[in-house]
């Protein structure tokens, strides 16, 4: 005989009757965003778009830090009237002091969620995925969320686990045939047992972003970039820089949006390079021939099945001076900054971002 905790499944319960009532637009949703990521500055413009975009919608939203939570009175909160973004700053251009985050929280090493934030959670029809990078894109919350009932926009734990970790992204690759740039992986203290041809990328292994990434042309700036990615996780990928064209396809649902195009003003597609406005000229659709675009978006819907993905991700592409595709990663969690590439693709399509948010939040009364 299997025990089952009736509010296990309230939720889910919950959020059938609604919709065999055709009354969706009245969910209470819990945005959240925030953590102790490298991404917390742009989880929370993430979130606190997502958050206006629900409101407009109907819904019943409060946008909650993951971390901090919140310490006031709860009751009847959902429909209180306040904004929850009036807290919400600008995206630094440099990387947010997770310290000093964390020391805002003596209890963090013990708890990671906030005050009230899972009780919450709990009583929220569904819960909105606004978080990126680690304690957030890499499977835990999802699996805390799967052993409560409670819903959540994205992929599912498993899948958001195998897509953070870069290097075993590439091992899935490979297993599949999914072309991907050529390189190895390596722990913090180890000697390389190859060696990647320069220039060559560095990258933090389960980073976000383009945080920890760097463009090593010799071997000093290869020490360098080591170095730096080495301050983000214990593990890197070194991996073959492509020369070329940069590109990006989301997909939902195992369909694949239109392609974006990014091209930085200068160096490469960074952390500033990302969401500091007039940084990168984003084209959508692309302009390439439409079978080099099939090409992409049919190894975008590859990855997505092979990953395991459900819901929605973007696939992030480089193209050489050859016309040769090499995929670099998947996203489970993509940005939904005003400068954020998968609502930019939603729009190519005549798909508004309130009408974004609204099926990437429908497709949790479908898990």
């Amino acid at each position: 005989m299997v025990l089952q905790r009736e509010s296990g499944n309230k939720n889910i319960e919950r959020l059938k009757t609604k919709k065999e009532k055709g009354t969706v637009e009245l969910m209470k949703v819990v945005v959240l965003a925030g953590g102790t990521s490298t991404e917390r500055d742009v989880s929370l413009i993430s979130g606190s778009g997502i958050y206006k975009a629900l409101k407009k919608n109907g819904h019943q939203v409060i946008l909650l830090d993951v971390y901090l939570g919140y310490e006031g009175d709860t009751e009847g909160i959902f429909t209180r009237d306040y904004d929850w973004t009036e807290n919400i700053g600008a995206i630094s251009e440099q990387n947010p002091d997770i310290e000093q985050i964390k020391a805002m929280r003596p209890d963090g090493a013990k708890n990671f969620f906030g005050p009230n934030v899972l009780s919450l959670c709990r009583e929220a029809d569904a819960v909105f995925m606004a978080l990126h990078g680690a304690n957030g894109e890499d499977g835990k919350i999802q699996a805390c969320f799967e052993l409560m009932g409670i819903p959540y926009t994205g992929t599912d734990f498993v899948s958001a686990a195998m897509a953070m970790d870069k290097a075993i992204t590439k091992d899935i690759f490979k297993a599949y045939g999914i072309p991907t740039p050529a390189g190895i992986r390596l722990k913090k203290g180890e000697t390389e047992s190859a060696k990647v041809p320069f220039p060559c990328i560095v990258k933090a292994c389960c980073g976000g972003s383009s945080v920890g990434v760097c463009l090593a042309n010799n071997e000093e700036e290869y020490e360098k970039a080591k170095e730096e990615a080495f301050q983000y996780d214990n593990e890197v990928v070194i991996e073959q820089y492509i020369v070329g064209r940069e590109f990006s396809v989301g997909v939902m649902d195992g369909k694949a949006l239109p392609v974006i195009e990014i091209a930085p003003k200068q160096g490469f597609y960074d952390y500033k390079n990302k969401y500091q406005a007039g940084s990168a000229v984003e084209t959508c659709p692309a302009e390439l021939p439409a079978e080099k675009s099939r090409e992409m978006q049919t190894i975008a819907g590859n990855v997505f099945q092979a990953l395991r993905l459900k819901n929605y991700a973007r696939m992030d592409f480089m193209m050489d001076k050859d016309g040769t595709l090499y995929c670099l990663e998947a996203n489970t969690l993509p940005g939904m900054t005003p400068t954020s590439l998968l609502p930019q693709e939603a729009a190519a399509i005549g798909i508004s971002y309130e009408q974004l948010c609204e099926k990437i939040l429908e497709k949790a009364l479908e898990r």
